[in-house]
């Protein structure tokens, strides 16, 4: 029979293995500092013996359950999270048993060991998640959203005075999806054929769900994806993920995919890549910029920094079809879309010096996926 004071205590047996691993998983979405203090915890909810863990920034939220948690009652509690982390990581793998005071919110974890007491707070006073009011949905394979979001997400920009620009760009069609990011410096494509939905929506994805979403995707299996004007939601493997959309119109970016391009340079794509690394060093540190001088199956790489005397030149064998050419580009962007690649050979397409290059891989592309990367060029000092 229980006593009063049992009626006011709430418990629940978990791992702590498992439990630090479901609290990592989703600790990112945690700011370092937050306008609201209850911010700083992660919500436990416990539901017929299922313990449902959220974490929140406003912006996302982040959950994540673990099942079979032994409990004695259903109810919720928010405990800080640095403190149950930094805790958490200095056990060996063994049941915990958390005591939970409904009254005062006091949190007692017991280990094998020892008893350790915290302050929680009310859970209660957790933001609430948004509803999905009018939602579509969509089901994609893991691997397919973890590719997209790999191939752009580091194209996106950081300038606070266009946030539009910040996040990914998403169009889904009955023709396929399209994911594109940039920031006007640099922009990549990545279209896959193979995921096709009867209406046509499009919507800015901010980067720091995405960063999650990258860190927390199997290969295996698929997510489901609800959208409507204000949040997406994603739901995959015990995680479900929830982010407010950037508002705003994507800029017109295939006005800046050049269209014509018949000067065609194809490479090896690490051979390249090692080369404008090489020269790179030799480059003015604030421009970045390297030269490619391209005439028959001669490319010259070189660079150089005035301020240091500081020069470098390579030259490489090259398969080219065009006129000769000699074009800049900053060093920094090239190799960053190079790198995101996992091709052998790279095809690098232009049509004037002063117009943007195009990079498309040659090999490991699946059938149902396009990749398209374009740099800006840099104005050559004569």
């Amino acid at each position: 029979m229980l006593t009063d004071i049992d009626k006011t205590i709430m418990k629940f047996i978990v791992s702590s293995a498992q439990l630090l691993k479901q609290l990592q998983t989703i600790s990112g979405v945690l700011n370092s500092s937050n306008t609201l203090p209850i911010l700083d915890n992660f919500l436990f909810e416990i539901s017929a013996n299922t313990l449902a863990i959220s974490a929140s920034d406003l912006e996302t939220t982040m959950k994540t359950r673990i099942k079979n948690a032994d409990a004695n009652e259903d109810g919720n509690i928010a405990i800080p999270a640095k403190l149950l982390i930094d805790t958490l990581k200095t056990f060996s793998d063994q049941p915990l048993t958390f005591l939970i005071d409904k009254n005062t919110n006091g949190i007692e974890i017991g280990s094998e060991n020892g008893k350790f007491k915290l302050a929680g707070q009310n859970g209660d006073e957790f933001p609430k998640t948004p509803s999905m009011h009018s939602a579509s949905k969509t089901n994609m394979p893991s691997e397919v959203l973890s590719s997209a979001i790999n191939k752009t997400l580091f194209a996106t920009g950081n300038d606070e005075l266009r946030p539009i620009m910040s996040g990914v760009f998403c169009e889904l069609s009955n023709e396929g999806c399209t994911f594109v990011a940039t920031d006007a410096h640099k922009l990549v494509k990545y279209k896959r054929t193979d995921i096709t939905t009867d209406d046509t929506v499009s919507f800015i994805l901010p980067k720091k769900p995405l960063t999650l979403l990258k860190n927390s995707l199997i290969n295996e299996g698929n997510v489901l994806i609800e959208y409507n004007e204000t949040n997406a939601f994603f739901v995959f493997d015990e995680i479900e993920l929830i982010c407010r959309l950037i508002d705003g119109k994507y800029p017109n970016y295939e006005a800046v995919i050049p269209k014509e391009n018949p000067n065609i340079l194809n490479m090896d794509r690490l051979e390249f890549y090692n080369s404008i690394r090489r020269v790179a060093i030799f480059a003015s540190k604030s421009t970045h910029q390297i030269r490619l001088k391209i005439a028959g199956s001669d490319l010259q790489i070189s660079s150089e920094d005035l301020d240091f005397s500081n020069e470098g030149f390579e030259r490489l064998s090259c398969n080219y079809d065009g006129e000769d050419i000699e074009i800049g580009f900053n060093s920094k962007y090239l190799l960053e879309m190079i790198n995101n690649l996992t091709s052998n050979q790279i095809n690098l397409e232009m049509s004037s010096p002063n117009r943007a290059g195009i990079i498309i891989p040659q090999d490991g592309v699946s059938k149902d996926e396009e990749i398209l990367m374009l740099v800006m060029p840099v104005m050559l000092n004569q």
